[in-house]
């Protein structure tokens, strides 16, 4: 998690996330830096982005807890068929936290979950991540079930 939050701060965050979500079948597009008003990304299934659910996803790449106001500044973005997804390298306190339990629109990723990701979708980031997160594969037995 050290190398993301030296490497990747702020808007460099963002296209990681952006990167990972394309890993794992989106389409993605990111918002411009400076001021983006609670959306990094808006990411979606198909090709021209018109097909719901459209996902907006706000990112932080600090290593702070995330705070309920901003989780539900994102969920003030969206509509009634756009899904919410919140990504930190930090994690969440307990009632932010409790906010994406409540809701079926929203996703909360905090760093571990992350870094589950990664590895899951590691073989398909783009090259210029690999090299800042360099990752081996290491076999390891699975133990017979009891």
């Amino acid at each position: 998690m050290r190398e993301l939050s030296t490497e990747l701060k702020g808007h460099p965050f963002a296209e990681f996330v952006a990167d990972l979500l394309r890993a794992m079948g989106y389409r993605t597009q990111i918002s411009p830096e400076g001021p983006d008003r609670g959306v990094d990304i808006v990411a979606h299934r198909d090709e021209l982005g018109l097909e719901p659910p459209i996902i907006k996803v706000q990112v932080k790449s600090s290593q702070e807890t995330v705070a309920p106001a901003a989780v539900q500044s994102l969920l003030g973005t969206l509509a009634a068929n756009e899904r919410g997804l919140f990504v930190t390298l930090g994690r969440f306190s307990d009632k932010a936290g409790t906010l994406g339990k409540d809701r079926s629109n929203l996703r909360l990723i905090d760093a571990s979950q992350l870094v589950d990701l990664i590895f899951e979708y590691y073989d398909r980031l783009d090259g210029s991540y690999k090299s800042k997160l360099p990752l081996r594969s290491v076999y390891v037995p699975d133990p017979p079930e009891p």
